[in-house]
C-alpha cells in the first residue's frame, strides 16, 4: 500500500477519534481526546498491517482484526467499576469499543462507514443523556446512578 494511502487512513482515524474524544472531554469523562485518538489510530494501524501482511505473505487479515477486538475488550473492561449496587464506566467502555471499530473501518479505507459510525456515536453520546434524564425525572428515580 502506498505511504500516502497509509497516512491518509491514519489521519482519518485520528480525526474521527478526536471528534469522539472531544465530546468526552467536553463532558469531563474518562478516556478523552488523546485516548480516543490513540485507540482509533492504533486500530487503524493494526488493520493496515494486517491487510499488508495478508496480501504480502499469504496470511489471513482477520486474525489480527480479531485480536484488536479482544485487546479493546480488555481495555474497556478496565474502565468499568462496580461499587455495591452501582456500576460506572459502561458508556466509556462502549465508547472505547466502538471507537476501535471506527479506527478499523478507517484502516480498511472505508471512510464513509467510519464517518457514519462516528456521527451515530456522537449523536448517542450527545443526544441521549437529556432523553435519559427526562425519563428518570418522569419515573422519579435515577437509573443513571445504578447503570454508569
Amino acid at each position: 500500500m502506498p505511504t500516502t494511502q497509509v497516512i491518509l487512513r491514519l489521519l482519518v482515524a485520528a480525526g474521527l477519534g478526536a471528534a469522539i474524544g472531544l465530546e468526552r472531554e467536553f463532558r469531563r469523562k474518562p478516556a478523552g481526546l488523546r485516548t480516543n485518538m490513540l485507540i482509533a489510530v492504533g486500530s487503524a494501524l493494526f488493520t493496515i498491517v494486517s491487510i499488508d501482511f495478508a496480501t504480502g505473505h499469504g496470511g489471513s487479515a482477520d486474525r489480527i482484526a480479531a485480536q484488536i477486538v479482544t485487546g479493546i475488550g480488555f481495555l474497556g473492561a478496565g474502565t468499568i467499576m462496580r461499587n455495591r449496587e452501582s456500576v460506572h464506566g459502561m458508556t466509556t467502555a462502549a465508547t472505547i469499543w466502538v471507537n476501535a471499530a471506527i479506527g478499523m473501518a478507517a484502516g480498511t479505507g472505508s471512510f464513509g462507514m467510519a464517518a457514519g459510525a462516528t456521527f451515530i456515536t456522537l449523536a448517542v453520546l450527545a443526544v441521549l443523556p437529556p432523553v435519559e434524564a427526562y425519563f428518570e425525572r418522569r419515573a422519579g428515580i435515577s437509573f443513571r446512578n445504578h447503570l454508569k
